[in-house]
């Protein structure tokens, strides 16, 4: 959205570097949509260096609950014992939304969010931009509903990634780990390619990765994923720190 708004997806540890260069690039309006409030999707906001600057705004988008409001449940990792401040003491500008709801739009950008499989209110989203569509799921269980010989409404989020140009899926497990966690909320990597053939998603990105693998367990199950891969379709990709995407599909 160019050097004075941006998007960003989730706030994990790595938002931390992310705020440090949104505000060195003069970027003073920030649109922050989280899929859930698990601490590895939340725990870098305290620490995202937009939020103490008070030129400015961040709109923060979240999941419904029917408990409290996303403000209030976000206030709670503000406050002692968790963290001296409290988000009173935060000088940018700050609204909260929760989702899902209307389609948000804004300078040729729709985006939209439906609740997944995943323990607590979960949201996977659905970005379109200069004609390509991005989904963003990254925890997500749907083999927990199944996915082989399910019609697309039986498939949990198939309406943000069907027929998807590019997929950023929870690929943490392998089959053998998978078959112990099965309820815990993410995918294997089987699992994954068999979502994105099921919904005829373009290209897969393996995200959420265990962090008990090693770089090198990460490049085997790559080449596992490629191994499935359907023919015609481009490979698979490993999700890796600073990797860039464009809408046209190509990596740097």
């Amino acid at each position: 959205m160019g050097d004075e708004e941006a998007l960003v997806f989730d706030a994990g540890t790595g938002i931390k570097e992310l705020g440090r260069d949104l505000l060195r690039r003069g970027t003073r309006r920030i649109h922050l949509f989280l899929t859930h409030l698990h601490l590895d999707h939340l725990e870098g906001l305290r620490f995202f260096a937009p939020l103490w600057d008070a030129s400015v705004s961040v709109e923060i988008w979240g999941p419904r609950s029917p408990v409290l409001p996303l403000r209030d449940r976000i206030l709670r990792t503000f406050s002692p014992p968790l963290f001296p401040l409290d988000l009173r003491d935060v000088p940018a500008r700050i609204t909260f939304h929760d989702l899902p709801g209307e389609p948000w739009q804004r300078h040729g950008i729709s985006l939209v969010s439906d609740l997944v499989l995943h323990p607590g209110p979960t949201l996977g989203y659905r970005l379109e931009i200069d004609g390509s569509t991005i989904a963003y799921l990254p925890d997500h269980e749907p083999a927990l509903a199944g996915i082989e010989g399910r019609t697309l409404d039986w498939i949990s989020g198939s309406a943000l990634a069907q027929g998807a140009d590019l997929v950023f899926h929870d690929a943490q497990y392998t089959e053998e780990e998978y078959a112990a966690r099965v309820g815990w909320g993410h995918s294997s990597i089987d699992a994954a390619v068999a979502y994105c053939d099921a919904v005829d998603a373009n290209r897969l990105v393996l995200f959420h990765h265990d962090p008990d693998h090693s770089d090198r367990d990460l490049e085997s199950l790559e080449n596992h994923a490629r191994s499935l891969n359907l023919p015609g379709r481009p490979p698979p990709l490993l999700a890796r720190e600073g990797m860039t995407i464009d809408t046209a599909g190509s990596v740097h």
